[in-house]
């Protein structure tokens, strides 16, 4: 083990450091000011970190604080989480954790492990399962975790170190009450989230773009506000974490398109018995999901 594996860690015990005072990120550093702990923030635009400093944050996340950090969140886009971990992977403290929070695993993973090969302190990836259609640092909230999931993709490393880095997390997001934290591979998590959220999006984006949405007022209801609440999006980040999961969200709209044709075809040939069996059969797989 080399000299610097083994030197003393400087970090102070509890400190949080956030980079990009976002949703995610000012949503994690509002939790960890809440419950009374030092948040050392970055972020890209100077007067958000200003507003941040009056009631959140205590201080800016830079050269100097960033090895004081035992826990650092990075919650911007995929190219700047790993633009920024390159950039300042040498500071980190040793025994010091890093996460991130962004949408796709295999390119971050993938890529900040290896940035971390290097040093003392141990890189974990991370997607909270909570959010809202809004975006940024004024739509942050210190309870936007609570109850929700927390998905983590374990590093390769000793199975006994690993369940030591894992429990040290759960105890420092403690303040942000997850309610459960759901261990992946990269591969699992971007699978599933293909599914689950981006294919979502991607869907209320698409449903919006009817002619018909501009003239719907006193016709909608319950279901057209909950089919089009992501419609509203931030375009730049969501082009990213698409472009880096396209193979399994390519795959989705496929099957989606399959199904949606499905439908058309049964009512362009006026086949009830066909439209019917189609209906039954979505509502049975929801009534099965639904159970488990």
């Amino acid at each position: 083990m080399s000299d610097e594996k083994n030197r003393q860690s400087t970090f102070v015990p509890g400190r949080y450091g956030v980079v990009s005072l976002g949703l995610m990120g000012g949503s994690f550093a509002k939790a960890f000011a809440a419950a009374g702990a030092e948040v050392f923030a970055w972020n890209r635009t100077r007067s958000t970190l200003e507003l941040a400093m009056i009631e959140t944050v205590t201080g800016e996340l830079d050269e100097s604080t960033i090895p004081t950090c035992e826990l650092i969140v990075l919650a911007g886009y995929p190219a700047s989480t790993i633009d920024w971990l390159e950039r300042y992977a040498s500071l980190v403290s040793p025994g010091a954790i890093v996460i991130d929070t962004v949408g796709v695993k295999r390119i971050i993973c993938e890529r900040c492990e290896a940035l971390c090969a290097g040093y003392p302190f141990t890189f974990v990836g991370c997607h909270p399962m909570a959010g809202t259609q809004f975006s940024g640092f004024a739509h942050a909230r210190a309870t936007m975790f609570k109850g929700a999931p927390m998905v983590v993709v374990p590093p390769a490393m000793d199975e006994f170190e690993r369940a030591n880095v894992l429990e040290r997390l759960k105890e420092l997001l403690a303040p942000c009450a997850f309610g459960s934290f759901t261990l992946a591979t990269a591969a699992e998590h971007d699978r599933n989230i293909a599914f689950t959220s981006q294919l979502a999006h991607v869907v209320s984006n698409a449903y919006v773009k009817s002619p018909t949405a501009r003239c719907h007022r006193g016709f909608s209801a319950g279901s057209y506000k909950d089919l089009t609440r992501v419609a509203r999006l931030n375009a730049p980040m969501w082009t990213e974490l698409f472009l880096d999961n396209a193979d399994c969200l390519s795959e989705e709209l496929g099957c989606i398109i399959e199904s949606l044709q499905a439908y058309k075809d049964a009512l362009d040939a006026g086949d009830a018995g066909r439209l019917e069996e189609l209906l039954a059969e979505g509502d049975r797989i929801k009534k099965e999901i639904d159970r488990r």
